[in-house]
């Protein structure tokens, strides 16, 4: 018990502005409930049976004391929501130029993949000072990464892309941990977040023994699950091309136009009859329970190198 500290350490541009909501939460909840005990012990015992207190008088009220009460519990709770939702709104709208990296859950283990190519297992390495966007996914069930640090946490869902951002202020060592009931071996789910220096971190970076980035494995997979056979070059099958796509608006047949984000990218590979591009027929066979979500991850960051290429025509 003595490892365990009242105010947990804030290592994250985030944690300061939660834990002031928090601690301001706190301080408001115990004003307001010594405030209301007050009450109920001083109206108990001035009225409690057998005292001289005078119950004649007339019921009454006033008005102007309910309006004001009651406004101001609106007003403060109003203050508190939208305090929280700006804390929301930042927690889940990263910055932009933010370092990507791949993060699946899987029973009873965190592993990481970074951009060259680099896998850490129950370990991640990032640097302080820059915004971090950790990519999620789940190869069996639910999970839940939770740094408590940075006071993020993020499910990763079977099947759904989701993510969460920090910035580290404080180089060091800090816990990891899944916060959802994922099985037996749950409590052992657990990790580090080693927090560098820039410097420090480009180095481990390019000490990393893998030769092929996260994109060219990707570009690997394009190859061995035939999909370079309708979109690549040489396809036999009139399909939509890939380069210039990702980031650029894409006209669907049922008239509507969406963004092709990463969300984009993956139900076009796991439902692709979602949103099929106009000019296309519908013929692309789905890869849902045929794909592993980290392959899936792989696919979807070679598309987005794509990304930077130049518009093809169809």
């Amino acid at each position: 018990m003595g490892n365990i500290a009242f105010h947990p350490l804030e290592a994250s541009t985030l944690a300061p502005q939660v834990d002031l909501l928090f601690y301001t939460l706190l301080a408001f909840s115990f004003a307001l409930g010594t405030f209301l005990v007050f009450l109920v012990v001083r109206y108990s015992v001035l009225y409690r049976a057998g005292s001289g207190a005078d119950r004649t008088g007339p019921r009454g009220r006033h008005i102007v004391i309910e309006v004001a009460w009651t406004s101001a519990s609106a007003l403060i709770a109003l203050g508190i929501f939208i305090w929280g939702a700006s804390l929301f709104l930042e927690r889940d709208n990263p910055p932009a130029g933010a370092i990507e990296i791949q993060g699946f859950g899987k029973q009873w283990m965190w592993k990481f993949e970074h951009d060259n190519g680099r896998r850490e297992i129950n370990e991640l390495h990032v640097p302080a000072g820059k915004p971090v966007i950790v990519k999620l996914g789940s190869e069996d069930v639910i999970h839940s990464l939770f740094i408590p640090a940075f006071r993020v946490k993020q499910d990763a869902v079977p099947g759904m892309a989701t993510s969460l951002w920090f910035e580290a202020t404080k180089p060091g060592t800090y816990d990891l941990f899944c916060a959802e009931y994922c099985g037996t071996e749950h409590s052992r789910m657990r990790g580090h977040v080693t927090v560098m220096t820039d410097q420090d971190f480009a180095a481990w970076l390019a000490a990393s023994p893998s030769t092929q980035t996260l994109a060219e494995e990707g570009a690997a997979l394009f190859r061995s699950y035939g999909c370079s056979g309708c979109h690549g070059p040489g396809g036999t099958v009139r399909a939509p091309r890939l380069e210039g796509v990702f980031g650029h608006p894409v006209a669907l047949a049922d008239r509507r136009t969406v963004m092709a984000d990463e969300a984009y990218i993956r139900d076009s590979i796991l439902n692709p009859t979602k949103d099929v591009a106009a000019g296309y027929d519908p013929i692309m066979p789905s890869f849902k329970d045929l794909i592993e979500e980290d392959d899936l991850m792989r696919l979807v960051a070679y598309v987005k190198s794509l990304g930077t290429a130049g518009k093809a025509s169809p």
